[in-house]
Order: structure tokens, then C-alpha cells, then sequence
């Protein structure tokens, strides 16, 4: 299967390999890399005993017809095969209700869902090098909002001929995303905290995969971009995998029927993850509703509802950091798909967004992006009341992003009265956010004056649950990273890093 670019012009009839898409990241023209191919269908009936990794071979292999089953195989052995984990399952489900489970996709090395995409992405980065020859280093540039770049560090940590640089906003993490990330060991690793939000860093990284000058310069010193973030196609496509394995354990054990349409909600903010839901929908996954949710930044829920997409509104900051974004990149590759890939209209959307902050789609795209897609939003105090009532009432504890699905859906099934069997995308484990977690289900007096790595043990009483591994001992590691910079300072640092200064 080829690719194509999402703004690619109709008389341009350059296509890219799939090994091309994954090592550029971002298309030359600015855009984002799909498949040039209708979407693959997949049997489902033909998928219901596959173990993790034999369900990715089955979803992943016709994306990569470059590379053989075999070559495919040994990959996501290596990403979900090796211990990596600490479920069997690699993501299991959780039910709460008759009616609605909770996807956790949090089982990994860093205890985020970024996991099930960067253990395989740095494997499929090393094979697609080799497929293109060549000895050049690929350097990976990352914005995060908190988990994707403790993910990336540890995903490509000391891998041979890559280097990472990670941008994250330095007041914008929550205290354990930001140790996990400071504290990380790999010579060929580098972070930098952005005096900014993650718009800000996004925007810098997307600058510099764009910018044709410094790439230039790269080529004459053996050195090339490209990007763990989800607008890389090799970042999103391992997240298809799980909405398939979620339906096919409801399946299992007799939870779904056969063609049984159910709904997914996700904690959304750069749109890439349940972007992923919406590909397997197209691949034959029965949905009958994706649900997106927001925080407080709800320029998508605004989206959903009135078709206008503006980032001309405050930022706000959340105790659900990873969805505080306004820059979404991802609904790109969404649009792309439901204008019939009308690629001169993402183009002009994109002009406008980038030079007025805001696009207006039609009324028959509106409707369009309203029968699969439904969203709405959740504040701080909604999103703390739900961690403390769940967990009263059914002793499961959340993390505030799953808080915010929670919230969401609630609110979706009094909109709706829709009674669908429903999973929502469980994205990180409540460790990671011990202040919120813990100030919901403790009184004041007994948390005052502690922080997050001294909460840590106090939830871990509280609940009667284990510590995750990667997070125990966090705190007594030392900082290998103090890099901090303006917001604007970015294209300086990575020429600094790779000692390209003019």
C-alpha cells in the first residue's frame, strides 16, 4: 500500500511507500501522510482467537505490504511480546457495568496508552530505514502534553541510528509526567521544557519538519527528521489495533453479539486516538457511536456540535493536561476522509487556520462529522466528583482523563438515552495523576502539604492497589535533562542539539 499526502494536489502524482511515509513523518507539502488505498476490511470472525500481537499481524500487515508477514511478526513480537507489559493481555477489559467497560490501555512501561504505539514505532522506524538504504540518523522530534514523550524516550532509548529530542510545556505536565521524562537515561536522547503550552511546541515541531533549508543542511551531515507524534502515520496505525480487541473480547465472552453495533468514548485532545476508532470503523468495526471527550479546551466539542473550528480562545490549564490542546492536527486526516479526500479544501482549511486561527466547514460535512461522531465536555470539579463517586461505588479508580470520558458519557446517555454497550478508553494509570486522584478521594488535612511522590504511597494505601513498577522510586532519580526554553526558542535548541548553528 502507498501513501498520499492530505493536501496533496490533484495533478501531483507522487506517492510515498510505506517505509517513506514512517521515516518522513510529515508530508513535503506540509500535510499528513494516509493511505492512497481504500481502506482494508477486516473479518471478524476470522480474528476472535488471535493472541495481541496475532490480531496487530492481521490489522497492520496489509498497511505494510513492504514488509513481509515475517519481517511484521518479529516486530510486534518485540513491541507487545517481551515483557513489556504487565497484563497478558496487553489490554484488558474492565466492566463496571452490564453495559460499560473500560478499555485499559495503560499496562505498559510508562503506565500511558502511548505505550501500544512506541514499543512498536522505534522497531518499524529501524526496518523502514533499512528498507530505504542508507546510513543516515533519524532524528525524532516530539511535543508532548505529558505521555507521548516519557513514551518516545523509552521506546527509542539507545536505539541505533536515532536521536530524540522531546519538547514538553514546562508548566503544563503533571509532576510524575515530568520526572518520568527528565530522569530518563539514553545518549542519544535530549529534553527541553517550552516556557509555553503544547500548541506552542506542536507548532515548533511542525515548523521544523517542514522547513527545507535545515533539512538540506541535515542531508550533507547523514542526519534526517521525523516524529513520534501521532501525525506520523507509523505512530497511529498500532492504535487501531485495540478498539478491535476490545470488540472482539466483548465477543469472547458473550458480552456482544455478533454485528452488535457498541460506542467508544475517548478522552481526546490531539485527535489521533479516536481518529484510530474511526479507521477501524471504516475497516468493518461494528460502531454505532464515537464518542469524544473534552476537557475545559473544548475546541472540539464546539467543532463537533457547530461545524467551526477556532483556536481563537483562552487556554486553559486542567488537572487532565494531556487534552489541553487547541491545535488539533489529527482532525486533518478525519476531514481528508469525509470530503471524499478533497484535498484543495484541507489545503485552504489548513491556510486558514494557519493565518486566521479558524475554519467554517459546510453544512453537509457537519452532518456527515455528526453521524458517527458525538461530543461533549467536562470541567475540573465534574471530572474530581467522578474519580471519588466511581470509586465509592464500583472501587475502580480513574485517572483524570478516563474521568473526563466518564463524565462525557453520562451526559451523552442523558442527551441520547442511548442504552449501547459502550467501552471507554481508560489512557492512563491514576499514578500518574496522584494530586487529582488522591485530593478527590481524601480530605484536605490528610494530603496537605505533600507532593506527588509522597501522595504516591498514600493512594496506594487509600485503594489497597500496587504502585506501577515504572513509578516506584521515581523521585529518587537524578535529572539528566534541565533544558528550558521560550516558546519561540525552539529551532534554536534542535540546531544547538545537533550542532547545525549558523
Amino acid at each position: 500500500m502507498d501513501y498520499c499526502s492530505t493536501r496533496g494536489k490533484k495533478n501531483e502524482k507522487r506517492l510515498y511507500s510505506a517505509a517513506e511515509a514512517v521515516l518522513m513523518g510529515l508530508a513535503p507539502d506540509g500535510g499528513l501522510f494516509v493511505p492512497a488505498a481504500p481502506w482494508p476490511p477486516v473479518s471478524l470472525e476470522q480474528l476472535t482467537a488471535r493472541s495481541y500481537p496475532g490480531l496487530a499481524a492481521a490489522i497492520i500487515q496489509p498497511f505494510l505490504e513492504q514488509f513481509s508477514a515475517g519481517e511484521i511478526n518479529v516486530l510486534l513480537q518485540k513491541a507487545y511480546g517481551g515483557g513489556a507489559f504487565d497484563h497478558p493481555m496487553v489490554v484488558p477489559l474492565h466492566r463496571l457495568t452490564d453495559n460499560l467497560y473500560f478499555m485499559e490501555l495503560w499496562h505498559g512501561p510508562t503506565c500511558a496508552f502511548k505505550d501500544l504505539a512506541l514499543q512498536f514505532l522505534p522497531h518499524l522506524l529501524h526496518a523502514a530505514s533499512v528498507k530505504v538504504g542508507g546510513n543516515s540518523t533519524t532524528v525524532l522530534l516530539v511535543a508532548t502534553s505529558g505521555d507521548t514523550g516519557k513514551a518516545a524516550l523509552e521506546g527509542f532509548r539507545d536505539l541505533p541510528g536515532t536521536k530524540v529530542i522531546v519538547f514538553y510545556p514546562l508548566e503544563g505536565v503533571s509532576e510524575v509526567q515530568k520526572q518520568q521524562m527528565i530522569t530518563q537515561e539514553g545518549a542519544n536522547l535530549h529534553v527541553a521544557a517550552v516556557r509555553g503550552n503544547f500548541d506552542h511546541a506542536q507548532a515548533g515541531v511542525k515548523a521544523l519538519l517542514g522547513d527545507r533549508f535545515i533539512a538540506d543542511r541535515m542531508a550533507r551531515r547523514g542526519l534526517r527528521f521525523s516524529t513520534a507524534n501521532s501525525i506520523n502515520w507509523g505512530r497511529l496505525l498500532p492504535q487501531i489495533v485495540y478498539y478491535f480487541s476490545a470488540y472482539l473480547e466483548l465477543r469472547r465472552t458473550g458480552a456482544a453479539g455478533p454485528a452488535e453495533k457498541i460506542n467508544f468514548v475517548v478522552p481526546t485532545g490531539n485527535f489521533g486516538n479516536i481518529l484510530a476508532a474511526f479507521y477501524a470503523f471504516r475497516m468493518g468495526l461494528p460502531v454505532n457511536r464515537l464518542i469524544c471527550a473534552a476537557n475545559r479546551n473544548r475546541v472540539l466539542t464546539d467543532f463537533i456540535s457547530e461545524g467551526h473550528y477556532s483556536r481563537n480562545r483562552p487556554f486553559y490549564r486542567t488537572i487532565s493536561p494531556s487534552m489541553d490542546i487547541l491545535a488539533s492536527s489529527n482532525l486533518e486526516r478525519l476531514l481528508y476522509e469525509l470530503t471524499g479526500r478533497d484535498a484543495a479544501r484541507i489545503s485552504e482549511w489548513m491556510r486558514l487556520l494557519r493565518k486566521e486561527g479558524a475554519f467554517q466547514i459546510g453544512p453537509e460535512l457537519k452532518k456527515a462529522v455528526g453521524e458517527i461522531f458525538w461530543s461533549h465536555c467536562a470541567d475540573d470539579g465534574e471530572t474530581l466528583n467522578l474519580i471519588r463517586e466511581t470509586y465509592l461505588h464500583h472501587r475502580y479508580l480513574l485517572d483524570p482523563h478516563t474521568a473526563v470520558g466518564l463524565a462525557v458519557y453520562e451526559k451523552y446517555r442523558s442527551a441520547t438515552g442511548d442504552s449501547s454497550k459502550t467501552i471507554i478508553a481508560a489512557t492512563a494509570s491514576p499514578f500518574k495523576f496522584a494530586e487529582s486522584v488522591v485530593g478527590a478521594l481524601l480530605p484536605p488535612d490528610r494530603i496537605a502539604g505533600q507532593n506527588a511522590f509522597q501522595l504516591l504511597p498514600l493512594l496506594a494505601e487509600a485503594t489497597g492497589l500496587q504502585i506501577p513498577a515504572p513509578l516506584q522510586d521515581l523521585d529518587l532519580l537524578p535529572p539528566q535533562h534541565r533544558t528550558i526554553i521560550d516558546k519561540d526558542g525552539i529551532r534554536g535548541a534542535v540546531l544547538r542539539y545537533l550542532d547545525l548553528e549558523e
